[in-house]
């Protein structure tokens, strides 16, 4: 009974114990334009009310589609009835207007005469919920066509990030058959993205006043607007940035911005890999595949490893920023080193200008190898003085000890560690006075950092994070897609992200 283009391929969930609360949040995404929407009628206290709730909102919304879910609380769900109970409950909902129900495997199995009642009245989907993990995927499939519907949702937990693509290979081991297939938790992200991509017949979106029903779900205007989920193709290609904590990101705003500027059949992901899984994510990358990646924190320098083939600036530095396949081989560049030398040659010579850098990590890496290129008096410190030693001895530069920093002084303070940054944006590097004329903070999110407040404060010259952002972005753009790269789009974007980002903090739909 389920024909593809019935239904939109983005459903919001609406999962309530307010009646009232759940109209309201109804209405709110029916008069923004969303046309399907999944009545949690188990989250209510009483799931006998759900059936005239929906006969309620499609009186004043007749041209949406309704989704009704009834889960039982032993299969994760709310619902303490019986399994007669709740196919009553999800009757109901048909006789007032549901276009669709949802019955999860375990009553499905339990109750196939039943089932089968339903779905004479409307469209059956039948649903697996794995909390735990990712399983063996073939056998799940095979469990869940014994079951007759008119289509499948297999929904798993992404603990690493080739869950993804082993859940969304499911698509091509059975083409023809309609289904929706999604990871949940963050790491699990690219699959509500991909998996559109891939045929499925459509994904989940948490209400844009309210949070969703699932970890990892995000409202449908970051699906529709930011990804393109809707829009995507099997030859679209994937690109994305990987990162631990990755949520703090504004790249995918910014590079998506800019293929869709240049018109690129392209989607950029963010990617969640902790650092025990990056051997874990060129599984994934190998199998969706990924075209190529931003690199950041903490991958810069261990990512090398898996690489085929460098260029010589990023073997000097030891660490790469951006990741992409050229001939079948992983390669690797390090735009970092653009994006800290062209923000500060447009206000002073470097050859000869004294800049003290501050960190040992991989950005620190990169600014310090090109400044000392640059012909730069370059000067390291930081918070653990054997790497200090260490970085300064390999680049050519002399080593402060942190405490010793305030008795000298510097043409250039660059930034180079994670204090600062978004969630702890009330700790600097510096709590007293800061030794610079020119105070460059590689921190972008928030826009104006601790430490660039004190700068400003005390008559410094500032230039903030997003400078570097968008100049190592729009490199890593061209090599992405030889492409030249929209720059006021991008720079556009980037504010803009980081505007939503603040905003998010406040409640609002990212």
């Amino acid at each position: 009974m389920l024909l593809r283009k019935n239904l939109p391929k983005i459903c919001i969930a609406l999962g309530q114990s307010d009646p009232k609360r759940l109209l309201e949040l109804a209405r709110h995404e029916a008069s923004s334009g969303e046309r399907f929407l999944e009545f949690r009628l188990d989250y209510l206290p009483r799931p006998l009310q759900g059936p005239a709730l929906i006969a309620d909102f499609l009186k004043e919304y007749p041209e949406c589609s309704v989704l009704a879910t009834c889960r039982r609380h032993q299969n994760h769900g709310h619902f303490n009835g019986s399994i007669e109970q709740q196919l009553a409950v999800l009757a109901g909902a048909i006789a007032q207007g549901a276009k669709a129900v949802d019955v999860e495997i375990e009553s499905a199995e339990l109750a196939i005469p039943g089932v089968r009642d339903l779905a004479a009245h409307t469209t059956l989907l039948v649903s697996y919920h794995n909390f735990e993990g990712t399983p063996a995927m073939e056998p799940v499939l095979k469990r869940m066509l014994k079951v007759p519907a008119d289509a499948y949702k297999i929904v798993t937990t992404a603990r690493k990030p080739s869950d993804n693509g082993r859940l969304l290979a499911l698509g091509k081991l059975a083409p023809r058959t309609p289904m929706i297939l999604l990871a949940m938790t963050e790491t699990g992200f690219p699959s509500r993205v991909l998996s559109l991509a891939g045929g499925g017949l459509f994904t989940y979106a948490a209400p844009s006043m309210a949070e969703g029903t699932a970890a990892g779900q995000v409202c449908a205007r970051s699906l529709r607007k930011l990804y393109r989920s809707d829009k995507l193709t099997k030859n679209t290609k994937v690109f994305g940035v990987i990162a631990d904590p990755i949520r703090h990101s504004i790249s995918p705003a910014v590079h998506n911005r800019a293929l869709q500027s240049r018109r690129i059949d392209a989607v950029y992901l963010p990617f969640l890999v902790n650092p025990l899984q990056l051997k874990d994510f060129f599984v994934l990358a190998d199998r969706l595949p990924i075209n190529g990646f931003s690199v950041t924190i903490p991958h810069k320098q261990r990512v090398v490893r898996y690489l085929d083939a460098v260029d010589p600036l990023s073997k000097r530095i030891g660490a790469v920023n951006t990741v992409w396949r050229k001939a079948g081989k992983w390669r690797g560049a390090n735009t970092d080193a653009a994006g800290v030398r062209v923000p500060l040659e447009k206000r002073i010579k470097l050859g000869g200008a004294s800049v003290l850098v501050a960190g040992n990590g991989g950005a620190a890496r990169s600014a310090v190898f090109t400044l000392a290129d640059a012909g730069a008096k370059v000067f390291v410190t930081g918070r653990n003085p054997d790497r200090v030693r260490a970085l300064a001895k390999v680049c050519g530069g002399t080593p402060v000890l942190l405490e010793h920093c305030a008795e000298g002084h510097f043409d250039v303070l660059v930034h180079a560690t994670s204090l600062g940054m978004w969630p702890e944006t009330e700790r600097s590097f510096f709590d007293g006075a800061i030794p610079a004329d020119i105070v460059f903070d590689l921190v972008y999110n928030p826009h104006e950092t601790l430490l660039l407040k004190q700068a400003r404060q005390q008559g410094c010259e500032t230039i903030h994070g997003i400078e570097m952002f968008v100049e190592q972005a729009s490199e890593q753009f061209q090599l992405f897609t030889g492409v030249s790269a929209p720059r006021q789009a991008m720079e556009r974007a980037a504010v803009e992200a980081l505007a939503t980002h603040h905003n998010n903090h406040r409640g609002d739909c990212e």
